[in-house]
């Protein structure tokens, strides 16, 4: 099933990778860049794989890779093999990168939340339409009491005075 949101969560994802790969690779060919070659190539590999993991809209793995350019930026920064001003730049387009990769994580979540609850919903509905409701047993009428039967007296024959 897709969500309608699917599609623009992806351009986004895919728009947050290319701006990264544009940022880190904008000036790779000239000599004062303040990135060398070497660490040039190794970021690139890892901008590649974020891309990779965001055009195919799974942000959890965006996420990851992104973690592990982040390490390879710091690990080239202290070894001289990128220029501060370069390093910042880079971190800069990458936070950008990751709050996009959260919010769609996020998203993903509330989605599969929503369905969650909607399938419950359904299945509720459903098992409650399948139930049968109980039979109220409404008690049959007491039948009504035998005439008595008579004696040939008046009802007030033998009682109190005269019948003595």
């Amino acid at each position: 099933m897709s969500f309608p949101f699917a599609r623009g969560r992806r351009s986004v994802l895919g728009f947050s990778a290319v701006l990264l790969a544009a940022g880190l690779l904008s000036g790779c060919g000239a000599a004062d860049t303040g990135l060398q070659r070497a660490a040039a190539r190794q970021l690139q590999a890892r901008v590649l794989e974020v891309t990779q993991a965001s055009s195919q809209n799974n942000p959890a793995a965006a996420l990851k890779a992104l973690e592990g350019l982040e390490a390879e930026l710091e690990a080239a920064q202290a070894g001289g093999r990128i220029s501060e001003e370069r390093r910042r730049n880079i971190t800069t387009i990458a936070t950008a990168v990751r709050a996009d990769l959260n919010d769609a994580i996020a998203a993903a979540g509330k989605a599969a939340a929503d369905k969650a609850a909607e399938e419950e919903r359904i299945a509720t509905e459903t098992q409650a339409a399948e139930t049968p409701s109980p039979a109220v047993e409404t008690p049959a009428p007491a039948p009504a009491p035998a005439p008595e039967a008579s004696t040939g007296k008046k009802d007030n024959e033998g009682k109190g005075k005269g019948n003595g």
